[in-house]
């Protein structure tokens, strides 16, 4: 029996990740390449190679965005997003979508500060990502606070907090590292290092 259960939890710990990994991999891979994948293939037939409609997805993105910076193209696609942010519903949907991408790829990038936030009347600290420092925009009486995201382990969730500065400490870890290492629960850290206690 005890074989058995050995050999079970190391193909666990193994195994199923590598497999959840792949799978992931191949899940995202065929989403992309049926955007655009679909409408290609027929006019392909037997040539058609799987990825093509990555590629055909990454040029036609490539496209858009340079005709966003030419003068006619530039002002019909402002024009349309002036549009879809005065329709009601899709207004609130469309910003959120926008604010978010361009928080993780725009040049005012978001999550791109870690910091420790103090827990009142505690030693404690949980770790978080300024998404902006400038809150009085909406909230007038909140000058001294900053907005910070909480990332809760095991799950892609969080909270937005709003933190005074002098309850947050920045700290110089890459932002990637600090998401992994709460995901995981402080569990991606000690991959290398043995146990200290």
């Amino acid at each position: 029996m005890k074989f058995f259960v050995k050999n079970f939890l190391n193909g666990v710990l193994t195994i199923v990740p590598i497999i959840l990994a792949i799978y992931v991999f191949v899940e995202v891979f065929a989403f992309l390449d049926g955007l655009l994948g679909k409408y290609v293939k027929p006019y392909l037939a037997d040539a058609y190679v799987p990825g093509i409609g990555i590629l055909c997805t990454i040029a036609l993105i490539t496209v858009l965005g340079w005709l966003s910076t030419q003068y006619v193209s530039g002002r019909f696609i402002r024009l349309l997003d002036r549009l879809l942010e005065s329709i009601p519903f899709m207004k609130t949907v469309y910003s959120v979508l926008k604010d978010t991408i361009a928080s993780f790829v725009g040049e005012k990038r978001s999550f791109a500060k870690v910091v420790l936030v103090k827990w009142p009347n505690t030693e404690m600290k949980c770790i978080g990502f300024i998404t902006t420092e400038e809150v009085d925009t909406l909230f007038h009486s909140l000058e001294d606070h900053v907005a910070v995201y909480i990332p809760q382990t095991f799950q892609m969730a969080g909270i937005t907090l709003l933190v005074p500065k002098t309850n947050i400490e920045v700290v110089d870890v890459k932002p990637e590292e600090a998401m992994k290492f709460v995901l995981s629960g402080g569990m991606a850290s000690s991959k290398s290092k043995g146990p200290s206690m």
